[in-house]
């Protein structure tokens, strides 16, 4: 009985999680918030109750037959029934947990948000020089909305202009649907 009641309480704490950061997530940040930035759940219960909790539907993938989404970039959300469960359910979670999470996700909310949505990689050319590809994603598909390509002299200066994107991206992509695109 006690292995049920803390089987339930994962799933709630990850449904918690989900209601919580107000955004779509990917696997990967649901398990670096569940587990490697808290102690809430261990690697191994949370895939276990990320996979059950998209059994019963009480989350969801997002997803468009129109695009074709990596899957490393697939959202979880928390679906209405998701909802009714937790809100029937959340007061199995210790109080001092829900205040835990509750005051994490105030916190880093943004941070994932735009980790998930601006992204950057990079690669080495023939040449010795670096190809850096910058890209918005769409925050709920995953799909890219924009994206620029450099050419860079150096591995280094890469990676610097890559670790810019994360706070240049809305003013960047602004500008350029303001020029280009705007009816103004």
């Amino acid at each position: 009985m006690d292995l049920i009641l803390e089987e339930t309480v994962k799933k709630l704490i990850l449904l918690f999680v989900l209601d919580r950061m107000e955004i779509p997530l990917t696997e990967e940040s649901i398990i670096d918030i569940c587990t490697n930035r808290n102690d809430w759940l261990r690697y191994m219960d949370c895939q276990d109750a990320l996979a059950k909790l998209l059994d019963a539907n009480f989350i969801c993938k997002l997803t468009s037959a129109d695009v074709e989404v990596d899957p490393k970039d697939i959202r979880y959300t928390i679906t209405l029934d998701g909802r009714n469960c937790l809100a029937h359910f959340y007061n199995r979670i210790r109080q001092h947990t829900r205040e835990e999470i509750a005051e994490y996700a105030k916190q880093n909310r943004m941070v994932f948000k735009r980790n998930q949505e601006y992204v950057y990689e990079y690669f080495k050319n023939n040449d010795g020089s670096h190809t850096l590809v910058l890209r918005i994603k769409d925050p709920t598909l995953g799909a890219s909305l924009f994206e620029i390509r450099l050419k860079t002299s150096t591995r280094n200066a890469a990676v610097a202009a890559g670790k810019k994107w994360g706070k240049k991206a809305a003013q960047i992509y602004e500008y350029v649907f303001e020029n280009l695109v705007s009816d103004n």
